[in-house]
């Protein structure tokens, strides 16, 4: 699945739910969407499930690289000393040390839920692909000696965007849309190590509700 699709589409949701912005219900979403139907959940903000969809053959797992896109307005080097810039470089592995952190915990969470993670799609493969949407980090590491204090009540939030495919075709199973805002309500010295521990804490939340999720549709619980 190309990334620009991916993303496109994941944003619509968002948009409709006023995600981006941290807001209330914005718009309420359509009933159907490429074939899905929009299904209640008190797990996640947005659940679209195709009909007749029967998740109870899958019985391993494909994961797709996890992609993450930062917020459009999220400026890390906005009031900040010269020698604590972050670079293009410094940005480009926070994405890809928060897309491998989160695939390897899913991929944790699977093996640990007795799903078998593969590397391409057999007969009863679930292709899992997931990304990370309007990242905002309220105070980002950097590779550069020195540390700055930013006092904040927030580490940062991010939206949860993943589709489900049946392995072998292809075609679409479902859509998920999910938000995560750190509500602290204490002002406290935020640093890289604080944000990278809620940042793990959320993503192992969604992998946890995931597994679940599964076990329910292929009848592991009830």
């Amino acid at each position: 699945m190309k990334r620009a699709s991916f993303t496109a589409a994941t944003l619509v949701v968002a948009g409709w739910l006023g995600l981006a912005a941290g807001s209330a219900l914005a718009a309420k979403p359509p009933e159907t969407w490429d074939g899905l139907v929009l299904k209640k959940s008190k797990g996640v903000d947005v659940l679209y499930v195709r009909p007749e969809a029967d998740f109870k053959a899958y019985r391993n797992v494909v994961l797709d690289p996890v992609e993450v896109a930062f917020d459009k307005s999220w400026r890390p080097n906005r009031d900040v000393t010269s020698y604590s810039r972050m670079s293009a470089a410094d940005i480009e592995q926070v994405r890809e040390e928060m897309a491998g952190e989160f695939r390897r915990i899913l991929a944790e969470k699977l093996a640990a839920g007795g799903y078998d993670v593969v590397a391409k799609p057999l007969d009863d493969t679930l292709r899992v692909s997931a990304g990370l949407l309007d990242v905002y980090i309220t105070a980002p590491g950097t590779t550069t000696a020195g540390r700055t204090k930013t006092y904040t009540t927030s580490a940062g939030r991010m939206t949860l965007a993943m589709e489900l495919r049946d392995g072998p075709t292809g075609q679409l199973l479902a859509r998920v849309v999910d938000q995560h805002i750190d509500n602290s309500t204490w002002m406290q010295w935020t640093t890289s190590v604080s944000n990278s521990a809620e940042f793990r804490r959320t993503v192992t939340d969604w992998a946890e509700r995931l597994v679940k999720a599964l076990d329910r549709v292929t009848g592991r619980t009830q």
